[in-house]
């Protein structure tokens, strides 16, 4: 047995830890590097052969006694070199985890996680990619920052585990790379015509020219003694330089709100052209950086050997688009919408993505070329497209893919840029990247009468960066194409490069000044139709707020149309892109596009027809509401419910909530439910069913917009209304009655009194405004009403002055609507409605207030 360990070490770790030439350190020579501060991977002393038998059925034997020996270790290889062991016998043993591979692939995985996931969190706020957080993730955990403690880097990431990380983060990076095939729209390259690939052919021709011309002086300064070909330095600066990175475009529009307007459509389908142009120049690249095309001798078969590559590289792609692209669409096809995807079909796929990758390996380019390829020959519609998203993102964009970036980073030495001709490269080289890019998309778009604001704003969309570059990069620097500190300088290129996109575009394109939004929110003109916008953070105030607007449906002469959103931020998931472009048209959420089923309305003949629109947006919490209010104002919307869920205390949710009730163009409604209505999947406000409306008046106009919605509710047969107005005297003691001051109130409360039996008036007077506070409670906590809505606040002057001066804990439901949900479910058994009239946006919009009611319909209007 000691005999098999000693040639398995002497084998093995020969032939995989020593280059072919190069000669093994002896001890004299580790000790000196040590001492020199060289981290150099222990060698074991050279075992020299007298007699090598030659390659026949001995040597055969001799691997298979090699590899029993192996298997029959109690350690899993744990005898034989650090690059075999995988796993150890624990510490009670005397084995340190750190030493064998799986555990310390554990601990690698789970540092690189935390770190990435702490930037994108800090980095949130600025709206960044959270390529931005994993690129800088991968540099911190490398020897730029903490791997300058050398028992940190030898420890956490020692050499021997490099071909570990290397390997798992390789298998995540060509699935990804298959998720980007997969999302990548060839339909739109093909509808943006000559003028989207005008716009690539410039924005990738002219930063290549520039990397170039700066390939000689980069490489008389940085490289001179590098033994990769001029030929091949030169292909692979132009493509670093021209390269835009597809998925980090796509997310950077989604979260600016771009990616289905104009700009975002011509943005991603000339970055969709600039993807399948980088690929073919990296394939060369791959191509021609051999390690011998110095040598004079080779030089020929290396160029044939080039030239076998790009040809095979060629018959590749050809077989994949007339062979497997036609057998995908017939396995796309033959699974209907909505039913299960077959387990044969999904496996079939997956195993094509790494048999597509080995093919592309076997002919001399990187692995990810095939599974990149293979993923455009998935149509992107249809359920098996969405399977296959659903089963591998999670686990390779969440897990797998920043291993790729931490072992990119683990190879970035920023502390290697040193002295003034390094920094003056790394500037060059930013300047003459970003001129380029910019330069060569902006010609081009107003060639083709872009406006030079769109071109401008195009031309830094198209200068992103991300993981095709570190892609290209790496491959440069496993070639030996590129040293360590022009790939520094590089991968810092890239890093800044995509960090001033989104700031550079939201200065230039703002979405939420963009022109054609502003005339949303100069007139709203009165429709033929009521129009009211549901806004859902959550599923389950679906059925209440269904029931809500079956109560409001109003008489038979004016339809009422509901426009039902589906609120989803969003998300890192590759597939969220694929779901935006099809749920959104414009920049805005279209109704084409929605999970939502459908609800019933029974048909009456006294009420209103009501249509139901479903909807879904899907954009940042940031910016969400935004959506709302563009939404609301495009569809003419009378009233914006939005629903307030107390068992989720999400900031972010309420921050939406209260930024809507800042700039809606039209009245507001928080439904803050509790068991309101009945309404089942089929039907909406059963037969069974009567609703029972409190309505709290003090004055002022957020209880006048309460007090007409509820005259609304009142034209329903099975809705009860009563209305219950308070009455505070005056300092000296005479009963005032503020609320009855204005006219339009006036007409209100003779309105109520035609109703008769649908709804009643009680007017109370009270002492303090305490009373009163304990009086609106006291209705919510009462089980005989099912609801209770009340105006956010604005009373009349004098009113309740002590309350507006308290702060509130849910300043989004004003002072009514705190007392009424501070208390606990339990306590408090009626659902609440707090209703907020936009008086400031209507004035700003130049609509004139109604002076007079003249019908129900028009209560409802802006």
């Amino acid at each position: 047995m000691k005999r098999m360990r000693k040639r398995c070490t002497d084998k093995r770790v020969r032939d995989q830890h020593t280059p072919r030439g190069e000669q093994i350190p002896t001890k004299g020579e580790e000790i000196e590097d040590h001492k020199r501060g060289i981290r150099t991977e222990p060698k074991p002393e050279r075992h020299i052969y007298k007699e090598k038998p030659p390659a026949s059925l001995f040597g055969r034997r001799e691997r298979k006694r090699e590899a029993m020996a192996v298997g029959n270790s109690s350690s899993s290889s744990s005898s034989c070199s650090h690059g075999l062991r995988t796993s150890s016998n624990g510490v009670w043993q005397g084995d340190n985890p750190l030493d064998f591979a799986l555990p310390l692939l554990i601990v690698q995985t789970t540092l690189v996680l935390l770190v990435s996931r702490s930037l994108a969190f800090l980095i949130k706020p600025l709206r960044q990619p959270s390529v931005v957080a994993e690129i800088a993730g991968g540099i911190l955990l490398g020897p730029s920052a903490l791997g300058r403690n050398k028992v940190y880097l030898n420890r956490v990431f020692p050499i021997w585990s490099t071909p570990t990380l290397e390997t798992v983060a390789g298998i995540g990076l060509i699935f990804f790379l298959f998720l980007v095939g997969l999302e990548l729209d060839l339909s739109s390259v093909h509808k943006g015509g000559c003028r989207v690939f005008t716009i690539a052919a410039a924005g990738i021709s002219l930063p290549f020219a520039c990397g170039a011309l700066i390939a000689l002086p980069f490489r008389t300064v940085l490289n001179p003694h590098t033994s990769a070909g001029y030929t091949a330095f030169l292909v692979f600066m132009g493509v670093s330089l021209s390269v835009t990175a597809f998925p980090v475009l796509a997310r950077i529009l989604a979260e600016l709100k771009l990616l289905t307007t104009n700009l975002g459509e011509t943005a991603m389908a000339a970055a969709a052209l600039n993807d399948l142009a980088a690929w073919v120049l990296l394939a060369l690249a791959t191509a021609l950086s051999s390690r011998n095309n110095t040598d004079l001798s080779h030089h020929s078969s290396n160029l044939l050997s080039s030239l076998w590559v790009l040809l095979g590289g060629a018959a590749f792609v050809a077989a994949m688009l007339l062979i497997v692209r036609p057998l995908m669409s017939r396995a796309s096809s033959q699974t209907p919408e909505g039913a299960p995807v077959s387990e044969l079909h999904v496996c079939a796929v997956l195993v094509g993505v790494m048999t597509a990758g080995l093919a592309t390996d076997l002919l001399g380019i990187h692995a990810i070329f095939g599974a990149f390829v293979f993923g455009i020959c998935i149509p992107r519609e249809g359920a098996l497209a969405r399977m296959l998203v659903e089963r591998v993102e999670d686990f390779v964009a969440g897990l797998l893919l920043p291993l790729y970036f931490a072992s990119s980073g683990l190879k970035t030495n920023v502390g290697s840029i040193s002295g003034a001709r390094s920094w003056g490269m790394l500037g060059l080289v930013i300047v003459t990247g970003c001129a380029g890019k910019v330069a060569g998309t902006f010609v081009a778009a107003v060639i083709h009468r872009v406006p030079a604001q769109e071109a401008l704003t195009l031309g830094f969309l198209m200068n992103t960066k991300g993981l095709v570059e570190l892609i290209v990069l790496n491959i440069g620097r496993e070639r030996k194409v590129l040293n360590e500190e022009t790939f520094a300088i590089l991968v810092l290129m890239a890093l800044f490069s995509t960090f001033i996109t989104t700031p550079i575009v939201m200065a230039l394109y703002n979405p939420s000044s963009h022109p054609h939004r502003h005339h949303l929110h100069l007139s709203v003109p009165t429709p033929r139709n009521l129009h009211f916008l549901a806004c859902l953070h959550h599923r389950g105030s679906t059925l209440g707020i269904l029931t809500l607007f079956e109560s409001i449906r109003g008489p038979p002469k004016t339809p009422l149309k509901l426009y039902l959103m589906h609120l989803t931020p969003l998300s890192e998931r590759p597939s969220s892109m694929l779901f935006i472009r099809r749920a959104r048209r414009n920049g805005l959420p279209s109704v084409k596009c929605s999970d939502f089923s459908t609800p019933s309305f029974p048909p009456h003949p006294y009420l209103a027809k009501v249509s139901v629109r479903p909807m879904t947006a899907i954009s940042s919490l940031i910016s969400m509401h935004q959506d709302i209010c563009n939404v609301a104002a495009k569809k003419h919307a009378s009233l914006i419910l939005l629903d307030y869920t107390l068992e989720h205390s999400d900031t972010d949710i309420r921050a939406v909530n209260q930024r809507v009730l800042q700039e809606a163009p039209c009245p507001i409604a928080m439904l803050v439910n509790r068991g309101l209505g009945g309404a089942t999947d089929n039907q909406v406000f059963p037969n069974s069913l009567v609703l029972r409306v409190c309505v709290i008046f003090l004055g002022g106009p957020d209880c006048r917009k309460a007090l007409e919605l509820a005259i609304r509710m009142a034209e329903h047969p099975r809705v009860k209304v009563a209305v219950v107005s308070f009455i505070l005297p005056k300092s000296g003691g005479e009963i005032s009655n503020p609320n009855v001051a204005n006219t339009m109130e006036k007409e209100l409360m003779e309105e109520i009194a035609e109703r008769g039996d649908s709804i009643t008036y009680d007017e109370r007077v009270m002492e303090r405004a305490n009373d009163v506070m304990e009086a609106v409670v006291s209705f919510g906590r009462s089980s005989g009403y099912d609801m209770v809505v009340v105006g956010r606040g604005r009373f009349p002057g004098g009113m309740l002055p002590e309350w507006e001066e308290q702060a509130t804990e849910n300043g989004e439901l004003g002072q009514l609507g705190e007392a009424l949900v501070a208390n606990s479910v339990e306590i408090m058994s009626s659902s609440v409605l707090v209703v907020q009239q936009q008086i400031g946006r209507l004035q700003h919009m130049g609509a004139e207030q109604p002076k007079k009611v003249v019908e129900n319909d028009a209560r409802l209007s802006p």
